[in-house]
């Protein structure tokens, strides 16, 4: 018996919808992190690309545990000198909850090229409404 080796010709792909709403951000995030990467698969192949579609819904209602609403920063440089530019995440998640939910995600992933690609399968909604009807997304817990 030969050891099962996933490639781009035998990979089945699923979409799955998360809810965040009421959920802690991390909690959610570390769902979605290992349904992109298809760990939760039984194919599961570290050095290939056999991740899943995820949909996330209701990022504005997303829940940072203890005071990361006003201790926790986004932080990015412009690469010039005094281009630091920071943001708390009471604001950030009042402006842009996608944004937050998805530099979450990028976070529990690793820092590889198949990254690029799995992220591209990342969609983020900051209400319960989404684009994606036509696929026939599965609702899948976040426990």
């Amino acid at each position: 018996m030969s050891t099962f080796m996933a490639n781009k010709g035998n990979i089945e792909r699923k979409w799955y919808v998360l809810d965040a709403a009421g959920q802690p951000m991390g909690k959610t995030a570390v769902v979605a992190a290992d349904l992109l990467r298809g760990k939760r698969k039984v194919t599961y192949t570290p050095h290939a690309d056999c991740g899943d579609y995820v949909i996330i819904i209701n990022a504005k209602d997303a829940v940072l545990t203890g005071n990361k609403l006003d201790q926790k920063y986004y932080r990015r440089h412009s690469g010039w000198v005094g281009g630091l530019k920071e943001t708390k995440y009471r604001t950030l998640m009042a402006e842009k909850p996608e944004l937050a939910m998805q530099l979450a995600v990028k976070g529990m992933m690793p820092h590889n090229t198949i990254t690029k690609d799995s992220l591209k399968r990342l969609h983020v909604y900051a209400g319960a409404e989404h684009e994606q009807q036509a696929q026939k997304p599965e609702a899948y817990e976040v426990k």
